[in-house]
Formats: C-alpha cells, sequence, structure tokens
C-alpha cells in the first residue's frame, strides 16, 4: 500500500576549507572558505536529499552517490537532487513542501534565500511558496559558533502524485 503521504528527516553536516568554493542551496555565496566533500559539499541540498530518501523509506545520500567515487567528485549537487527527485516520482510521489533550516554563524544567509527557493522550486517541481528555508546561529556555542562548518537540518512533505 502506498500511503497518501510521507514525511522525511535530513541532517547534513561539512566543515569550511580554504581555497572552495562556498555553495549552498545551488547558489554559491561570496565568502572566503568553502565546505570541505567529495562534492561541491552544498550542506543543504545533501539534507534535503536525505530527507526526500527518507521519505521513500530508501537509504541515505551516502548510499547513492558514494564519497569515493570517482564520478561525484566536484559534482554539482544540484544534480544528486535531481537524480533523487527522479526517485521520488518513480515512486509516485510528488513534494509538497519542504523546510530547511541552516545553522551557520557565517556567511551570513538571509540576502540569499530567495535566490536558494528560485533554484529549489523547479529542482523539487514546487512553488517557492512550498520551500521554506531559515537561518540561525548557534549564540556562538559549538562547532557552527567557532566557525567551523555549518548543519544543515531539512524535513519534506511527499503526496502521493495524480495520474
Amino acid at each position: 500500500m502506498n500511503p497518501t503521504f510521507r514525511i522525511g528527516h535530513g541532517i547534513d553536516v561539512h566543515p569550511f576549507a580554504a581555497g572552495r568554493k562556498c555553495i549552498l542551496g545551488g547558489v554559491e555565496l561570496a565568502h572566503p572558505r568553502g565546505l570541505a566533500g567529495h562534492s561541491d559539499a552544498d550542506a543543504l541540498l545533501h539534507a534535503l536529499c536525505d530527507a526526500l530518501l527518507g521519505a521513500l523509506g530508501l537509504p541515505d545520500i551516502g548510499h547513492w552517490f558514494p564519497p569515493g567515487d570517482a564520478q561525484y567528485r566536484d559534482i554539482a549537487s544540484i544534480r544528486l537532487l535531481h537524480q533523487v527527485m527522479d526517485k521520488v516520482r518513480a515512486a509516485g510521489y510528488a513534494v509538497a513542501n519542504v523546510d530547511v533550516t541552516v545553522l551557520a554563524q557565517e556567511p551570513h544567509l538571509a540576502p540569499h534565500i530567495p535566490a536558494m527557493r528560485r533554484v529549489l522550486a523547479p529542482a523539487l517541481g514546487v512553488d517557492e511558496q512550498a520551500i521554506g528555508i531559515k537561518a540561525t546561529t548557534t549564540e556562538a556555542l559549538g562547532f557552527v559558533g567557532r566557525r567551523e562548518g555549518i548543519e544543515v537540518h531539512a524535513v519534506c512533505l511527499l503526496i502521493r502524485a495524480t495520474e
């Protein structure tokens, strides 16, 4: 039986690294450090992919796009999201909405959220209003507060697609 609704949750963390572009939500941010990772290290898209995969009851992003696999070296994570969305559609579902919280002491994200929503809407097949993106600091606590990296939490609601 295919339930009408499926909920997923994803978390991703990446440390900052010198000499890398800072990509978050499919948008390149002007920042002196990027995020370390095998792909472009877009923690927002990785958390969102994990939420979508989790809603389908599938293994996490590392299973589908292994960090040791050369074909994913420096790949744009928006391409990974497109592949995950293929799985969502193949399972008979569509995205109803997503909600993302980025924990980052830096860079300042509020000015970039509209651009992130514009990138995500067509990839997810939803209106921008179905995408919540919030940014918060950790009040200088923990690795995020020490400016060592970024943490992202994402949730999604999938609905059974109509024929």
